[in-house]
């Protein structure tokens, strides 16, 4: 039995790395991702984590054990994800800044035919951002590959006065709740 993580976020390897996990394999999820209409974050992001560990499930060993994940950034009833411009980014962020946000990410492991949805949600709070450092911050590139233009474990790290909920969910991963699924699919983490 593998664990296979259907993604290629670095960000979510290197959690997964963390965890310990033996027989990690990487099998990133190709398939164009189609949100369900009408869908509100959580039912949104646990669709797209499904969807992404269905198709790889089909590239993998029947034994093997697949996560799914997607992360997405909600304000005012809206979803940000990844920036296709660095303009985008820089509406995001100015967006984002004094305020507070809610950062969702919907897990699915499944073994075989027994599939685990859930999400996690946690809130962050920005401190208030000059012109200035919106743009240089755009300028690293650092916010180009992340859900709301912004990591909290790198330099964005510099905006986050406060995260309520679990921070891993943050950085795409929560890891509390992705450990008690694993372990429902007979992969013990500890």
């Amino acid at each position: 039995m593998q664990v296979v993580l259907a993604s290629a976020s670095p960000r979510r390897k290197e959690l997964m790395e963390m965890l310990g996990i033996e027989n990690l394999r990487i099998v990133p999820a190709r398939g164009e991702e189609r949100p369900p209409a009408g869908a509100g974050p959580e039912e949104l992001v646990q669709a797209l984590a499904a969807a992404k560990a269905e198709e790889v499930a089909g590239r993998c060993g029947a034994g093997d054990v697949i996560v799914g994940a997607d992360t997405v950034v909600w304000i005012d009833g809206r979803v940000l994800g990844k920036p296709h411009s660095a303009e985008e980014a820089k509406a995001m962020l100015r967006r984002l800044s004094g305020r507070t946000h809610r950062v969702y990410t919907g897990v699915c492991v499944r073994k075989g035919p027994r599939v685990l949805s859930a999400y996690e949600e946690s809130s962050v709070r920005f401190r208030p951002l000059s012109e200035a450092e919106i743009a240089a911050y755009v300028a690293t590139g650092e916010p180009m590959d992340k859900a709301g233009a912004y990591g909290a474990q790198g330099l964005g790290a510099l905006f986050v006065e406060g995260i309520e909920g679990d921070f891993f969910n943050v950085m795409g991963l929560p890891l509390c709740r992705l450990g008690q699924m694993l372990k429902e699919q007979g992969v013990v983490v500890l």
